[in-house]
């Protein structure tokens, strides 16, 4: 998959990898930054976790940001997203790019934090979401990583129940990402939109199916 993706430019390359939440996005867009690496093109790794307001920012501007669709419609800074990120990591942007907009656990504001994007680098960027109306135009090369909404739900789970209990974590999974996820897909299909569909049902052999 480097090797196709490196193919497509010897400019800068913008690569989303996208799918439910615990998907595996973010373990696989760091195996793929090393596998791009290995062709000895610079990488730039990025999530647009990094890319939500802050969390007093709905309070201050009246917005839904805990219900399932105000999750999707609102918690991202979309503009930050453009501007910041996607705009200038283009083929034909600045290259001074901002890798993290807001850290979701301190809510720092980090958008004056600024790096250099090399002529031939890769922006690898994992995130639900990816390839919504707000940004899908600035992508180069599109990733949709596929399990099933059950197992999504599940490994959400098993993962943040360690750190914010099992009820709450199956609250949060169930009621807010799961819905938003839904939407996202009723709304964007992202499989239809993607170059490439791997199922990630098992860690260990990930397989192209699309």
């Amino acid at each position: 998959m480097a090797a196709e993706i490196l193919a497509r430019s010897d400019r800068r390359i913008r690569v989303a990898v996208d799918g439910r939440t615990a998907a595996g996005k973010t373990s696989f867009g760091h195996e793929l930054a090393a596998a791009v690496r290995g062709f000895d093109r610079p990488t730039l790794r990025a999530s647009l976790d990094d890319f939500k307001h802050a969390w007093p920012h709905a309070d201050e501007h009246g917005y839904d940001r805990l219900s399932g669709e105000g999750y999707y419609r609102n918690a991202h800074d979309h503009d930050s997203v453009r501007r910041l990120l996607l705009d200038p990591a283009g083929p034909t942007g600045s290259g001074q790019v901002v890798l993290c907009a807001h850290d979701p656990l301190t809510g720092i504001d980090h958008r004056d934090v600024v790096v250099e994007a090399r002529p031939d680098a890769v922006l690898i960027v994992d995130t639900v979401f990816a390839f919504r109306p707000e940004w899908d135009d600035l992508w180069d090369y599109r990733i949709w990583l596929e399990v099933a909404a059950a197992e999504s739900l599940a490994r959400g789970v098993a993962r943040d129940g360690s750190r914010d209990g099992a009820d709450e974590a199956a609250r949060v999974h169930q009621d807010r990402y799961a819905v938003a996820e839904a939407l996202y897909i009723a709304e964007v299909d992202p499989v239809s939109r993607a170059d490439v569909v791997i199922d990630n049902h098992d860690w260990a052999a990930p397989r192209v199916v699309g």
